[in-house]
């Protein structure tokens, strides 16, 4: 088997310009893209709950807890359901993952986070903010919130010629609305950078992840979700000039319920993604949705106020 060689990130400035572009015409769309009653008194208070919880299936939410809240959150992938009872679809597959997350909102609108997972031994470090949020008389139509996070692969120094091989970058804007008391959708332009791939690889990646809940009732909730990686990967190896096959990654497709109460969120769902860690979902996922490679996974978030 060949094997390709790891070279070390550098910027695609070009890439990179746009992904600007594309977060400025979203802005662009969200704000103005959308009509409102003119009322004399206007009530500028967020609007309630547009998500129950941080996490949305694969995806962060535009929700960003109140000041002094910890949050603990656990994430789990079973494996593919192809082997069917074998495994107990998945349940018992030795490719299952797992991450333990926590997050403090340390000031209003803003957290920061920890987090390891299962896969090459992922530790993550986030930060998020609300920049903006929806009000409730409709004076600002939408919330927006930055979403961002640092990861170190901590696999075994053997696999990696420098430290700085071992990062990876993920940055996200998350833009939501919530119609009525039911319905909550998002949009969310990414970027994602990697400083080691493989030669045939792109370093830097934009993405594009579009989510929604529908309340059925207080507590249960319809969700789904859908990713999409927008950057094309190489044909042709920069040192050899030897060509290859189109890389072939694969979007997400998931749709599941959420049970929700004050301070708990459950959420069970089929998708495609098995990593949890967004930067190596949108570079490495190569299940087929369409193809039957389809998982189970849960998300549980347990908050304290303090």
């Amino acid at each position: 088997m060949e094997t390709i060689t790891v070279k070390q990130i550098r910027f695609n400035l070009r890439e990179v310009t746009v992904f600007i572009l594309v977060i400025m015409a979203t802005l662009l769309f969200a704000t103005n893209g959308f009509t409102q009653e003119k009322t004399e008194e206007k009530d500028k208070r967020p609007v309630r709950s547009p998500f129950e919880s941080a996490l949305l299936i694969d995806n962060q939410s535009v929700v960003v807890p109140i000041k002094g809240t910890f949050e603990f959150d656990m994430q789990h992938r079973f494996g593919t359901v192809e082997n069917g009872i074998s495994d107990i679809y998945g349940l018992y597959a030795p490719s299952a993952n797992i991450r333990l997350g926590f997050t403090y909102s340390v000031i209003k609108n803003l957290s920061i986070g920890f987090g390891t997972t299962k896969l090459d031994k992922m530790q993550d470090f986030s930060f998020k903010y609300a920049i903006f949020q929806q009000t409730r008389s409709g004076s600002f139509p939408v919330g927006i919130t930055y979403y961002a996070n640092t990861v170190i692969d901590a696999q075994d120094k053997s696999n990696f010629e420098k430290y700085v091989h071992r990062l990876s970058y993920f940055h996200e804007l998350i833009i939501s609305r919530k119609f009525g008391s039911k319905l909550s959708v998002q949009v969310a332009p990414n970027f994602s950078h990697y400083n080691a791939v493989d030669t045939l690889m792109n370093n830097d990646v934009i993405g594009i992840s579009a989510a929604g809940r529908y309340k059925l009732n207080a507590q249960l909730s319809l969700i789904v979700g859908y990713d999409q990686q927008l950057t094309k990967h190489k044909t042709v190896d920069a040192l050899t000039l030897e060509s290859y096959p189109e890389i072939d990654i694969k979007p997400n497709i998931s749709f599941g319920l959420e049970i929700a109460t004050s301070a708990h969120a459950f959420q069970v769902f089929a998708g495609s993604f098995r990593s949890i860690n967004p930067q190596h979902n949108m570079l490495f996922n190569t299940n087929d949705f369409g193809a039957g490679d389809i998982l189970i996974g849960f998300n549980i978030t347990r908050l304290w106020n303090f």
